[in-house]
């Protein structure tokens, strides 16, 4: 019988030899990852490959080794560059694993995109991205699955470690890996002069061939990858959705706070944008716009986000830069204004009961006269649609809305807001998912936590009132000093998610039933409340019927 003793000396001779790539026929054959192979075996794992990896937080990976160190909330976390790319050009895979920012340091995390309002120093041009965090229990053959995590902020700002993304508690909740992805924003991301359309999202695909290859390492499954994103993180995804030849890379989707009333810029919208684009930074040829200053691209960008709804009303005003239709890799737009294609991935699709609250009140600072109501509703949505909004049962004043004796239209305006870019539109689309074939199910959080920066409106931080952004710190369980309400609806969620994550359903033996949306009911429960939300004005005779969602009303 073999020693103890000698098993690392065989394991290190089988080793040598499967490590080396060799070129077949002028092709140079990655290297294969012994260390996968030999730890799947019991023997070799029980002496050899602790908590999954060769040892401890150093992983074996097809990439080359990857090292991480032990979050402060007690998973394993490995920050890694997934591809690299050339302004404005696609990007590509990575071929070996190497630390963010050209950076020796294991525990430092990936500076941002460029972005504006932000310190130079705290973005880089070359920011493609991703943190993961590992459960410490899983090991090789736990084919754990993984949560894959694109963040919001109107696809021109947004980090993989903005406030409250530190995955850690989640994939130990989940038992499951969690990777937080960064890509390309703004017009770095979406308005390339040489017509390169979508290099963001296809940013997001290498990024997904980059966890399928090198999840196994890590104790994860490259088939149960389960995409999940916030506000323009789901638009991301909705776009990879709308990507035939991405659809193999993930099983399902999380969608939260997804503004669905915009869809996927048309491809004369998109040009309306980058033409005033080209046209601010004054440059035509490639050695120009290689030279340009990032400094100056975030400052074209900026004039090209505020002006886009003038240059073409339907680029919208909340994210003008987004994916677009371009007939090649996105070739649906997956809504309501054309044949919806069949389906088949799961779906959970969230918002917030409270979505719109924050814009509204940081734009009005002031009480708004109800006489006014309809004015603003028109610079809107147009006399026509505005006289449908303003006859309907669904905003009109209530006891609520009336600040020192007179009625303040804000909390009508917010109500409006909420219902058209997120909940009924989103209602719509799983609606439309369910008809095609899919699954899908429904909710609005009742319950958040008051996401830094929105405390700048006060009406945000009331228990009772629940802003855009402020489920993202449940979902991560990061809330500081949670209360009982909050505490629970994180637990509650995570469970869900956990059984999402593994079997495409969210519901968990102990907790209430969520049902399934039907063509007729999308059954939303309240999340951190009890039974479901009320239909409104969601239901499909009034929007996206008597009045037109914009990429309706527009396209």
């Amino acid at each position: 019988m073999f020693s103890t003793l000698l098993i690392p000396l065989l394991f290190q001779a089988l080793l040598l030899p499967l490590a080396t790539a060799a070129p077949i026929g002028g092709l140079i054959i990655p290297k294969i990852n012994p260390a996968k192979i030999l730890c799947q075996m019991p023997l070799v794992e029980k002496f050899l490959c602790p908590a999954g990896g060769l040892n401890g937080l150093s992983r074996a990976t097809v990439f080359g080794t990857a090292s991480g160190v032990v979050d402060a909330d007690g998973a394993y976390r490995y920050p890694v560059k997934y591809a690299t790319s050339s302004r404005w050009a696609p990007s590509t895979l990575v071929s070996a694993w190497n630390l963010p920012n050209g950076s020796n340091n294991v525990s430092a995390l990936p500076l941002a995109c460029p972005q504006p309002d932000v310190p130079s120093t705290a973005y880089t041009e070359d920011c493609l991205s991703m943190v993961l965090y590992v459960p410490q229990s899983l090991t090789l053959n736990s084919n754990a699955p993984v949560l894959v995590w694109l963040h919001g902020g109107s696809f021109v700002v947004g980090s993989a470690t903005a406030t409250g993304l530190d995955g850690s508690k989640l994939a130990q909740a989940t038992n499951s890996i969690v990777a937080v992805v960064q890509y390309r924003l703004g017009a770095l991301g979406f308005l390339a002069p040489n017509g390169n359309t979508n290099l963001a999202v296809k940013d997001v695909v290498n990024a997904l061939e980059f966890i399928k290859r090198a999840a196994p390492a890590f104790g994860g499954s490259a088939s149960k990858v389960t995409l999940a994103g916030q506000s323009a993180g789901a638009t991301m995804i909705r776009a990879l959705l709308s990507a035939p030849s991405a659809s193999s890379l993930f099983r399902s989707t999380i969608l939260q706070s997804d503004p669905m009333n915009f869809g996927h810029l048309r491809p004369a919208t998109h040009t309306a944008l980058l033409n005033k684009f080209k046209e601010l930074t004054g440059c035509s040829s490639q050695s120009c716009q290689n030279g340009l200053s990032i400094s100056s691209i975030l400052a074209a960008q900026k004039t090209v986000y505020d002006s886009a709804p003038s240059l073409d009303p339907a680029a919208g005003n909340a994210q003008p830069i987004r994916p677009v239709l371009d007939g090649t890799f996105i070739t649906t737009p997956l809504d309501i204004s054309s044949t919806f294609p069949s389906v088949s991935k799961p779906l959970l699709v969230t918002s917030v009961s409270n979505e719109a609250t924050y814009a509204i009140y940081d734009i009005f600072r002031d009480p708004i006269p109800e006489e006014y109501f309809p004015d603003i509703c028109a610079a809107t949505f147009g006399e026509e649609r505005t006289t449908t909004v303003i006859s309907s049962p669904f905003y009109q004043p209530s006891p609520g809305s009336i600040v020192d004796g007179e009625v303040d239209a804000r909390a009508q305006l917010a109500i409006l807001g909420t219902d058209y870019l997120w909940k009924c539109s989103g209602w719509t689309f799983a609606r439309a998912w369910v008809q095609h074939g899919g699954n899908a199910f429904v909710g609005q959080y009742v319950v958040g936590a008051t996401y830094p920066g929105n405390e700048q409106v006060p009406l945000c931080t009331q228990s009772d009132v629940i802003c855009h952004q402020d489920d993202i710190q449940i979902v991560f369980g990061t809330v500081s000093n949670p209360t009982s309400a909050q505490s629970a609806l994180i637990t509650e969620v995570q469970q869900r998610y956990k059984a999402f994550l593994n079997n495409g359903n969210p519901n968990v033996a102990g907790l209430p039933n969520w049902a399934p949306a039907t063509t007729t009911d999308v059954h939303s429960i309240r999340l951190g409340g009890t039974g479901e939300a009320p239909i409104g004005a969601c239901d499909p005779t009034f929007w996206g019927s008597t009045v037109d969602y914009d990429y309706q009303y527009y396209n």
